[in-house]
């Protein structure tokens, strides 16, 4: 009697997305034989660290939230919860530029929900005709049309122009690095539709504020040993490696782009083709966790409608620029964990983070490392300069917020071409034909940061749900 030969399962890209999927696979089935295609020569996507002179450098994400649970939960179980740390709590505050000077974000201004109001009426950040505006936000009524509306417009109508100009704009431009006025609300920030249909509006709502993801407090956030962030000790490439180390060494397949995918009669079967050649292979089942524009084509053929809906997703780019210096040569108290910048600023920085006092070990006694995002959905013009270009940009703008003397002693810069999902107005509405499209083809289930929420956590949950929906279809 001969036995059944193992199921197999194809996850199709390598990011945190693929990697939670094939660990989550390998966890609820560790029978069944998982292969990751990667179409690079490493593991993470965006994720990874470079430890250099005493320096540790994340080319990308620098922490998570803790208030939904996936990304601690998942630490833990890959045997990362003892290297897991919090912020620094001493400096929890961030700065908003404004006028040319760094200025603290109001106390309690939680994006766009000014839960304090007395912090901004004592704020340098608004005109006495802004504050005026934004505290006449109690009074304004509720939206009764239920469709989709822009960030920028839902904060206008209820905030005033001022406030989200010289406030909400930096901080949620900082998040997604997007244009608020095209993003969705509802697709980014649902919390804040829930405040308004259930309270009326922000300032009643922020009082009663739920957590991050809407929903009940999670007995296992990790929130309340990590506070509202946390990050492995050794780095996000720490992360990546401990998940390398747990599946099995067949598992990942580095340089190995599929170019498309194809039925295989009506059970679910597929056949994965690869772009450089070689014998197509047979799975039993697909998770495509590639980012959209390329997950679009592998679909050509198979589904031309999905693959339509993929590409339309739009995306947009970033430089990470890392520069390192001596204390001594900054005289601001970098008393917080970073800043936004207003695109009525018009300066280069969409964002910076002092990353050296945000979390320990990330930078030798006597020096600081601070991380800076370029480019973005409203200047990509600036990714076509050259690294030591940028450099010198954030260089002279981070010399000019913070009174810096000389010049850095180190840099990194990362480039992140299209790589984060844009969720414009009618987001939800197109990943609703997207999950039906892919649900109508057995055995397929999609996965990455291009749908239903940005951040490593909720790439890793992405990722784990549709390992659980194939599990559940094999």
């Amino acid at each position: 009697m001969t036995s059944q030969p193992s199921k197999r399962v194809a996850v199709i890209g390598g990011g945190i997305s693929g990697l939670a999927a094939a660990y989550r696979l390998r966890e609820l089935r560790p029978d069944v034989a998982v292969t990751l295609f990667e179409a690079g020569d490493r593991l993470g996507g965006v994720l990874d660290s470079v430890a250099r002179d005493g320096y540790l450098f994340e080319r990308s994400a620098d922490g998570f939230i803790t208030a939904v649970p996936w990304g601690v939960n998942f630490c833990k179980r890959v045997g990362l919860e003892d290297e897991l740390m919090s912020t620094d709590e001493s400096r929890r505050q961030a700065f908003v530029v404004c006028r040319g000077r760094l200025e603290p974000v109001p106390e309690g201004f939680i994006i766009m929900a000014p839960r304090k109001i007395g912090s901004v009426l004592t704020s340098r950040i608004l005109s006495p005709w802004g504050k005026f505006r934004l505290g006449w936000e109690f009074f304004v009524p509720p939206r009764r049309d239920e469709s989709d509306e822009s960030v920028g417009d839902f904060v206008t109508r209820r905030l005033g122009r001022e406030a989200y100009e010289r406030l909400v704009q930096p901080l949620i431009g900082g998040i997604y690095t997007a244009d608020p006025m095209q993003l969705s609300l509802a697709a980014t920030m649902p919390q804040f539709v829930r405040m308004e249909r259930d309270h009326g509006g922000l300032i009643r709502g922020a009082k009663r504020r739920k957590p991050e993801g809407g929903g009940k407090p999670q007995e296992n956030s990790g929130g309340a040993r990590y506070s509202m962030f946390a990050a492995p000790r050794r780095g996000f490439g720490s992360l990546v490696d401990a998940v390398r180390q747990r599946l099995p060494a067949d598992t990942p397949r580095l340089n190995c782009a599929v170019k498309r995918l194809e039925r295989v009669g009506e059970q679910g079967a597929w056949r994965v083709v690869l772009e450089r050649g070689g014998a197509p292979e047979l799975f039993d089942r697909v998770i495509v966790a590639a980012p959209a524009p390329s997950a679009a084509p592998l679909f050509d053929v198979v589904c031309p409608p999905l693959a339509s809906n993929l590409a339309a997703i739009e995306y947009a780019g970033t430089a990470v620029v890392s520069v390192c210096y001596q204390r001594a040569q900054i005289r601001h108290a970098l008393d917080g964990f970073g800043f936004v910048s207003p695109f009525i600023e018009k300066r280069a920085i969409i964002a910076g983070s002092f990353l050296s006092q945000k979390y320990a070990g990330r930078a030798p006694e006597g020096r600081v490392l601070i991380r800076a995002f370029v480019g973005g959905a409203k200047r990509p013009d600036l990714l076509t300069r050259s690294d030591a270009e940028l450099v010198a940009l954030v260089h002279g703008e981070l010399a000019d917020l913070l009174t810096i003397t000389g010049e850095p002693e180190g840099s990194l810069v990362s480039r992140w071409e299209r790589r984060m999902p844009q969720y414009h107005v009618g987001h939800l509405a197109r990943v609703k034909v997207i999950e039906d499209q892919a649900s109508a083809l057995a055995g397929l289930a999609l996965a990455g940061n291009a749908y239903r929420g940005v951040g490593v956590p909720y790439c890793i949950h992405s990722g784990e749900m549709a390992a659980e929906k194939i599990v559940k279809d094999l």
